[in-house]
């Protein structure tokens, strides 16, 4: 597991099979594990690691990295995972979201958007798709998307509250859940998050710190948002 700031300065975390264990006896709603080198490495999807993972978790959980057909999808499900995520191989082939769709259903096909000034980047944010972040948005919900994963590059890794203008702006434009990521640092910026998105996805601000989960759930209900009840 690797975290780093606006997509840089990778460091070594933690195990994921025992992080994810770790989360998921803390209360999380859902896992998400994203290869972020996948692309950029050609390496293959996770199916060991979700092996692994999907013995240990009690909630449902998203992988990506390295999907580049149906058939890599249907692979990482069968492996154990519920949802699969999509970034990079869709901004190349905008037709593999309905390919996946088609053959997993769109409940089980994420788009992941990563961001930058509101500008669509692939291959772990190193290079320019040429989109805008909204329009792509709109266009993976058409394509048969069944959820957007928003990081804002931007924010990612600073702990200075996630880009709620880019959120809101992409949660206007779709009609499908929208997960905002980038920049989580406290409860209130989780609670604004939430206003405005679905689902609000936790990194640097629990990855050396996991039982954080459990009180911040608690300071995140105090602040008058609905969350689910360990």
């Amino acid at each position: 597991m690797v975290k780093g700031i606006r997509f840089r300065e990778l460091r070594d975390v933690g195990d994921p099979v025992e992080l994810g264990a770790a989360y998921s006896d803390a209360g999380a709603d859902e896992l998400v594990f994203l290869d972020i080198q996948a692309t950029v490495g050609d390496r293959p999807t996770l199916v060991e690691l979700v092996r692994r993972v999907a013995e240990r978790l009690a909630i449902p959980f998203t992988v990506g990295g390295g999907v580049r057909s149906a058939d890599d999808a249907e692979r990482l499900l069968q492996a154990g995972a519920d949802k699969v995520g999509v970034n990079s191989a869709a901004l190349a082939r905008p037709e593999l979201i309905t390919e996946l769709a088609d053959r997993l259903g769109s409940q089980a096909v994420v788009v992941a958007i990563d961001a930058e000034g509101g500008r669509v980047r692939s291959h772990a944010g190193t290079v320019s798709a040429g989109r805008d972040a909204v329009a792509w948005a709109g266009e993976a919900e058409e394509r048969g998307a069944g959820e957007i994963l928003l990081t804002s590059i931007d924010a990612d890794g600073t702990r200075e509250g996630y880009d709620l203008e880019l959120t809101s702006a992409v949660a206007s434009a779709v009609g499908v859940p929208v997960i905002a990521s980038g920049g989580a640092g406290n409860a209130s910026h989780v609670a604004a998050a939430l206003g405005i998105a679905q689902a609000a996805l936790l990194a640097s601000i629990l990855h050396e710190d996991p039982e954080r989960l459990a009180t911040l759930r608690d300071e995140v209900r105090g602040l008058g948002v609905p969350v689910r009840t360990c």
